[in-house]
């Protein structure tokens, strides 16, 4: 193609809609039609990036293989369209200001006045043409953060508008997602809310191509001829998103409404190629059939809101469909976890347990009880990050015999920091973007359990997000004693993993695998912990039956 065509989606009537299943789903089936297609998100917060973000503000910090802290929504991205994202795939506004405030300290505006516009909205310009200048892509879908309306928005508005008159006519469009509801004492769907949207839409020169309507309910013929002349779309463009089982569902439903077709026919691109969806209708058959079903204890300290650990909740998904098995995830917060009998009421009917990653010292106590029950009791473990480190807490104070181990962060005057600050975390005082982000190589100990799981590999890649590492004075010690350290990094010879042969399958990694499972390639960390998990429940299920 020679020039890259542009997507835009907005969101109206409410936040947490969706956007990001929307524009992950659209993605899905132009990649599958053969369209080099990525999504970007724009952030509207003044935050430079989520990196100092508490979950329960904004749900997980994703982080891609260039180290970026991002918005979560490029998880769903990479999970969809199972290709990697970047720093320039989420942007914030925080991030334009303070590229622009640097080139006028520089004095790159040669004295102008620095306003929104034209300098902020031509920030933004910019930052939205980067992956289409790259030469990579055919499409880029691009997320508007927010709501149609909200005062934080309006620049991105302003420099979309902007945008696709410069573009041209069919080289870039707009689809608004907009809300639907059903009042219960009226017994119908209602339409106003949305025409108030578009309305505030035109109010700032833009006119919306396609109507993405989310609702509980099927929108009859009449109410899309309704919306199609009042919002002065096509009735074609007013596109049903209804409540789905998983969001897995949507890219189908979204083909089956025509969101592709009427995308391609404005955009003026072939529509000959039926999108190939065999796999991702493999994975929905065997996702919804599952043959068992096991039990898995999250245990962390943010299991209020689900959004704080989506990807590990979505590659269980994955492994789950992997194994031909259901996974109910039940999240138990470590905070509450203060005594054996606590730990034992609450995960004596779990078949596996994830101790999951986080920061600071609340709740460290109940993870590290957490990683005893399942050490001791011979349950299938996975310890990720911070998980991994209670791991190596938990091991040396009951095997060792060091009652005081912990970590520097939790402790700055423990006797036996088994894990401490990185050496080149020491002379750092600002928390963002600093810590050791990123893809890292490890080397696999040959003959190990990792190895085994990563089918024979020598050396992999995985992401990264911590200030804290595995103290290399104590490795010796706690090998001798049975803890082995089956994963290096020989750059910067940390230990990665640390796993126990002498149990049924106990694995802790520094990384985080979770960052890296998608549909199309389920992260064989996680497929292996789940199948360890399925066998040794159907194992004991046969000896009970004996």
């Amino acid at each position: 193609m020679s020039q890259t065509k542009y997507i835009f989606v907005t969101g109206g009537v409410t936040s947490s809609l969706g956007k990001g299943i929307i524009a992950a789903s659209l993605a899905k089936l132009l990649q599958a039609r053969g369209y080099k297609t990525t999504i970007q998100k724009l952030d509207p917060y003044i935050n430079v990036d989520p990196g100092t973000l508490n979950p329960y503000e904004h749900g997980e910090c994703y982080v891609t293989d260039d180290g970026a802290e991002t918005d979560l929504d490029l998880g769903h991205y990479e999970r969809f369209l199972n290709s990697n994202t970047s720093q320039a795939n989420n942007v914030t506004t925080g991030r334009i200001y303070q590229s622009v405030i640097e080139k006028e300290r520089r004095g790159e505006f040669l004295g102008k006045t620095v306003q929104v516009v034209p300098h902020i909205t031509n920030e933004i310009k910019e930052r939205i043409q980067l992956l289409g200048k790259s030469g990579e892509y055919d499409i880029v879908i691009t997320e508007i953060g927010g709501t149609v309306g909200d005062i934080e928005s309006l620049p991105y508005i302003e420099a979309v508008r902007q945008l696709l008159w410069e573009l041209g006519d069919n080289n870039g469009i707009v689809i608004h997602l907009t809300l639907v509801p059903y009042l219960a004492a009226a017994g119908e769907l209602k339409t106003k809310p949305t025409q108030h949207s578009v309305k505030t839409l035109m109010e700032s020169g833009i006119k919306a191509d396609i109507l993405v309507c989310r609702t509980e309910h099927e929108i009859s013929e009449e109410k899309k001829e309704k919306l199609a002349l009042f919002c002065n779309v096509k009735k074609e463009a007013v596109v049903q998103s209804i409540d789905a089982s998983t969001i897995y569902d949507v890219p189908l439903l979204m083909q089956e409404e025509g969101l592709d077709t009427v995308t391609l026919k404005k955009l003026e691109l072939p529509d000959v190629t039926e999108p190939d969806l065999t796999n991702w209708k493999q994975f929905l058959q065997k996702h919804k059939n599952p043959k068992s079903e096991v039990t898995i204890g999250l245990i962390g300290k943010y299991v209020e809101l689900q959004d704080s650990y989506k990807s590990i909740l979505e590659s269980f998904i994955h492994a789950g469909a992997a194994n031909e098995v259901a996974i109910k995830v039940e999240s138990i917060h470590s905070e509450y976890l203060s005594t054996k009998e606590d730990v034992a009421q609450k995960m004596d009917r779990l078949d596996g347990v994830l101790v999951a990653p986080g920061f600071g010292e609340r709740g460290i106590e109940g993870k590290i009880l957490a990683v005893q029950y399942a050490r001791e009791n011979n349950i299938p473990f996975l310890g990720i990050c911070l998980g991994m480190q209670m791991a190596v807490i938990e091991y040396s104070r009951n095997v060792l015999n060091l009652e005081k181990a912990n970590s520097t962060e939790m402790d700055e005057n423990t006797p036996d920091p088994v894990i401490n600050l990185m050496e080149e975390q020491k002379n750092i005082t600002n928390k963002g973007g600093t810590m050791r982000l990123g893809a890292w190589a490890c080397e696999l100990k040959s003959g190990s359990l990792a190895q085994s799981i990563y089918g024979g590999a020598t050396e992999i890649s995985e992401r990264h997000r911590h200030r804290f590492e595995y103290n290399n004075a104590y490795k010796e010690v706690l090998e001798k004693a049975g803890l082995v350290s089956s994963g290096i990094n020989q750059k910067t010879n940390l230990v990665e993993i640390v796993e126990l042969p002498s149990h049924p399958w106990f694995v802790g990694v520094q990384y985080h695998p979770e960052y890296k499972s998608t549909v199309a390639n389920p992260h064989p960390l996680f497929v292996g912990f789940v199948k360890a998990v399925l066998e040794q429940k159907l194992q004991q299920t046969n000896a009970s039956l004996a």
